[in-house]
């Protein structure tokens, strides 16, 4: 994990972009696609921007293995484990969407099995480790992805 998470989704978006210069897609309505696309990259940054608000409000870290002050449970974190990862999902989504781009969204798959299988285990063994049953109640109780 040694590219910030955030990069990996620029880099994953800047292939997906890449490829779509080389091999174009032509969509039937991109007034549409441009839409919903705005919405989506709105949604997603607003998501991801109150989870990392949430954290620095609590003084604990962003950096995926390092030790924690505390566990974050309000805001965002009422509802979903990974409101920053979910966002940017949603505003990568949004991105294609505005951009009228298809093959970034074939390449996200990758990305969030990433996320999902390297990184957040990472996260959670370390959050388990340092706080224990109280993690593992919050984890009970509230879902990783939406």
């Amino acid at each position: 994990m040694r590219i910030p998470v955030p990069w990996v989704f620029i880099l994953a978006y800047l292939i997906g972009a890449g490829l779509s210069n080389l091999f174009p897609f032509s969509a039937r309505s991109p007034i549409f696609f441009r839409v919903c696309g705005a919405a989506l990259f709105l949604t997603g940054a607003t998501l991801a921007g109150w989870g990392l608000y949430v954290f620095h409000k609590a003084h604990t870290t962003t950096v995926p293995g390092k030790t924690s002050t505390q566990v974050v449970t309000w805001g965002p974190y009422r509802f979903i484990r990974n409101p920053m990862y979910t966002g940017l999902v949603l505003a990568y989504i949004g991105e294609a969407g505005l951009l009228v781009q298809f093959w970034p969204l074939l390449i996200l798959p990758l990305v969030v099995a990433y996320v999902n299988r390297v990184v957040i285990p990472v996260e959670e063994a370390r959050l388990k480790e340092d706080f224990g049953s109280e993690y593992e109640q919050y984890r009970a109780k509230v879902r990783r992805w939406l």
